[in-house]
Parts: C-alpha cells; structure tokens; sequence
C-alpha cells in the first residue's frame, strides 16, 4: 500500500488542448478517491498519467516516497482495471489471471496461491477452467478485478469498469467493489463519469470540469453543502432545482413567478442582488410544510413506487419534486410547497456560480 502525491499536475496535447490544469492531490494510504465528472473533464487523462500511460507536460506525480514521472507503467508498482476488461481470449480464466506474474518470473507455488486466493474472494473459483468467450460481462469484470489483484499492488486504478454492464450487474459490482477494499486495503483511484458509483464508493470525491477540480470532500458533505453551481448540478439524481432570482428584504424572489422565500438563517451574510436558488427534490415539500414557497399544478408525475416524481412548472422551468408514494400524485393536481430548513442553496447568477450561504 502507499500514499500518492499529485502536484500541479498538468497535461497539454501537441495540438494545444489543455486537458488538465494544475491538480494537487493527497491520496492517503489505503484511501478510495473517485474521480468523477463528465465526458472531456480530464478525470481519465490524470488516471492515465499515474498509471504511465500518459506523458506529463508539468508537475510531479508520487507514489509512496518515489517520484514516478519517468518510471515506465510496468515498473510503478500499480494495477489498471479498464472497463473493456482486456482479457486474453485463447487463454483460460486462470491463466489470464496469471498471466501478469508469469511475466515477472514469480514462481509457480506463488502463482497458483496468488490466483486461488484472488478467486476465492471474488468467487469465481468455479470459473478458472473456462475461456472468457464462456463468461458473462460481470464475470469477465470479475476476472479483470481478479488478474489486478494477484499483483498485489502498492495502488489500484480503475478507469471506468463498470460502465459496460447493464444497470442490475453495476449495482452488484458496486457492492463488491467496497467490500474488496474493505478487505484488502489498498488504495485506490478511481474514475467514473456515473455519480451514483461515487458516492457510494469513494472515500472522497473529486470533482472535475474542463481539467480543474471543483470540489475535493467527502461524498456527503459534497452533496449536502456543493460549492457552486456546477458541482450542485452534477450530485445528486433528480438533479438539483435551480431558481434565478433576486435577493431583497431577506427574501429570494424568483424571476417571472409568484413565488417568494424567507431566507432567514440559511441567508446569513449574503448580499442582496441577482442570485439562483437550488432546492434538491427531497428538499421542496409538497404539502405544505417547511418555509412557504409557492403553489404549482403537476404537468407529469413519474410513478416509482416507493415515491413519485413530480414535475412542476415554475417561472417558466421544469422543476421536480420528490412526493411519498403513499401520496396520490397526478397531473392536473395543485402542490402548495414549501422549503424544508436548511435546504436552501444560495448561488451568484454569473457563470461561475459560486456558493453563496
């Protein structure tokens, strides 16, 4: 196991593109860190530039005590997981997971103990004798997962593994994928663009746009107080509801509505003007309760069973309100809502959209 330091770390392709602009990360020994953010972010590109696979323009990457910038992939002491699995087809699931070892002259005793072992915690002991042409997608990840494992990393990285499964396996091997770090340990960083994996994977969360990260924190203190507009827009599934405004007499007021909020505490500090408001679903309350807001009839109401998502029109937007499934919810029905406390969210209305409460 090892810590791995990143500082102002940057990566310009020859055509100019600047893909990541100067990350500085502490990974603690032992610690999950997900990279997340969307497509062009340059979560993958840092990977890839721990991982060797990737040149660094500027910066310094270690891992443990020892500077690895110039240090080839194979000599860093790190395991890759890719989401395409990689698995030699003509080789059988054992020897796939051996494979690696063989390579580095282990000895065969180490092997076959290094691949039994890995097996029997992701229990796929069944499986060794078969080609990958005979396992399912989760199997094959399982064998991915498995061959990274018997190297006995000082650090894992995984680069989107999961996102070739369908909905059902990712949720299995989400699961699986905690209770492996549970159990062995090591640190790992991983990438993903799906926020559902990290936040229930990652120790901490790292959130990236356009190569810089928004915010570095735990996954619930991200949601629960995002630091700007972005970061409040991507955690978080329905996403949150943004409401441009204004603040004035310690009240927000939307724009081209008849709605109105007291701030009262959770406006503490901020200055009147321009402004957006961000209430999560959860968070707007349709009977009611919580601080008074406005009246909306309900244009579409998605029924999941265990609650309804319905969605209403405020100041010309679609905005979606989390109601208890036990509570009839139709389109055509008029929702009084209101604010539960402490779920206001205060932005600046420029582009950056900084946190404001």
């Amino acid at each position: 196991m090892a810590t791995v330091t990143i500082r102002n770390l940057h990566k310009t392709y020859p055509e100019g593109y600047h893909a990541v602009r100067g990350i500085s990360l502490d990974i603690a020994d032992g610690e999950f860190l997900v990279l997340v953010g969307p497509s062009g972010c340059g979560k993958s590109t840092t990977l890839r530039m721990v991982a060797g696979l990737e040149e660094v323009t500027s910066g310094e990457i270690r891992i443990g005590d020892r500077l690895v910038n110039d240090v080839a992939p194979g000599d860093r002491d790190i395991a890759m997981v890719f989401q395409n699995y990689a698995l030699y087809p003509h080789l059988s699931v054992r020897d796939n997971m051996a494979f690696g070892l063989k390579m580095r002259g282990t000895p065969r005793p180490e092997i076959d103990r290094r691949v039994d072992d890995a097996a029997a915690a992701l229990s796929i002991e069944h499986l060794l004798a078969r080609r990958p042409r005979e396992l399912s997608g989760g199997q094959r990840q399982r064998v991915a997962l498995g061959r990274a494992i018997v190297r006995e990393p000082k650090v894992f990285l995984f680069d989107e593994p999961l996102s070739n499964l369908d909905a059902k396996l990712r949720v299995q091997m989400r699961a699986e994928l905690a209770r492996l770090h549970r159990q062995l340990g090591t640190t790992v960083i991983y990438v993903t663009h799906d926020q559902v994996e990290a936040m229930t994977l990652g120790d901490r969360i790292v959130l990236m746009n356009h190569g810089v990260i928004q915010q570095l924190d735990a996954p619930l203190a991200i949601y629960r107080r995002p630091a700007n507009r972005f970061v409040a827009s991507f955690i978080g599934s329905p996403t949150m509801n943004f409401f441009p405004g204004t603040i004035r007499d310690g009240a927000f007021h939307v724009e081209g509505a008849a709605a109105r909020l007291a701030l009262g505490p959770d406006a503490a500090g901020v200055p009147s003007g321009p402004a957006v408001l961000g209430v999560r679903p959860e968070d707007l309350l349709a009977d009611g309760d919580g601080s008074p807001f406005t009246t909306a009839a309900i244009e579409v109401a998605e029924q999941m069973g265990h609650e309804t998502l319905a969605h209403v029109s405020v100041g010309g937007s679609s905005h979606v309100v989390r109601v208890p499934g036990d509570r009839g919810a139709s389109p055509g029905d008029r929702l009084s809502l209101g604010v539960r406390q402490g779920g206001i969210h205060l932005f600046a209305a420029d582009d950056e959209g900084r946190r404001l409460n």
